[in-house]
């Protein structure tokens, strides 16, 4: 089974201001969708991210960037103009018609099932299902962030929506892929997985967090909820009142580094992206 053009139903999950540009590249030669984080990008770095990338691999790549009120229209002029093959989003909605209209596959971001149905109705290509287990930002945008924080298996198998559903949140080996496909998802949506990679080139300190320590659902760090490891700062943090996001981030960052991931984190393998994606697939069969 492939999805918008990669050879697996694999798609690696954007990781802002932790990933190298060359991560998606090498994702996607490996036969997943790679994807490039806008978010924390000038609409220059942007550009050459994505020159970066189509410059390292001929295979299909994505770039995602946060929806309004957080949506930087230069960034969003980049992708419109440079013409990945897939383009996503969280945080609400990105109107896909002038994507679509060049050739750009689109897929908004939900977490729960109203989310999906209206992210459908807008026209988009494919629902990224996000559950709760997702580490990173919380890409709810109806109701209350309570009401996001569906369990990835419950939210895969609630969501009526005729175009595809790719399921994020937990997921870190082929068996967790199996499992969603089996609820009805078309594809699978891992960023925790691929952080562990060398590619992706995060300091010691972050994958140790992530080892050592329980992930918690907070907007502590950055002013919005997200899910990241409970360390003693982010523990500190949790005992403030947090400015509005993303102000609250530059505020926090001044104390500490903030390690993002996902509730699979200690089930990560580290191994390089070619070879995850092959033992990956394996699994799935």
């Amino acid at each position: 089974m492939s999805l918008f053009g990669a050879r697996y139903p694999i798609v690696q999950g954007p990781m802002a201001y932790v990933q190298p540009p060359s991560l998606a590249a090498a994702v996607s030669n490996a036969g997943a969708l790679g994807t490039i984080a806008g978010v924390g990008l000038s609409a220059d770095e942007l550009r050459a991210a994505v020159r970066e990338v189509r410059a390292a691999t001929s295979a299909p790549f994505g770039v995602n960037l946060f929806a309004p009120p957080y949506l930087r229209e230069d960034a969003l002029a980049v992708v419109l103009e440079e013409r990945p093959a897939f383009f996503s989003f969280t945080f609400g909605l990105v109107d896909p018609e002038p994507l679509q209209e060049r050739g750009i596959a689109v897929a908004g971001t939900a977490t729960t099932v109203e989310e999906a149905a209206f992210l459908e109705s807008a026209g988009v290509d494919a629902v990224v299902a996000q559950g709760a287990e997702a580490g990173g930002h919380r890409g709810t945008f109806l109701g209350s962030f309570e009401d996001g924080l569906v369990p990835l298996g419950q939210l895969v198998a609630s969501i009526d929506v005729a175009v595809p559903v790719i399921a994020a949140g937990g997921i870190v080996d082929g068996a967790g892929i199996r499992r969603v496909l089996e609820l009805g998802a078309s594809g699978a949506q891992l960023g925790t997985a691929f952080l562990f990679t060398p590619e992706c080139a995060r300091p010691r300190e972050h994958l140790d967090a992530l080892r050592t320590y329980d992930t918690v659902v907070t907007p502590a760090y950055t002013g919005r909820h997200m899910r990241a490891a409970r360390t003693p700062l982010l523990e500190e943090l949790m005992h403030e009142e947090p400015l509005p996001f993303p102000e609250q981030r530059a505020e926090s960052a001044k104390r500490g580094p903030l390690y993002m991931g996902g509730t699979g984190a200690r089930q990560a393998r580290e191994l390089p992206v070619a070879e995850l994606v092959r033992v990956l697939v394996a699994e799935m069969d």
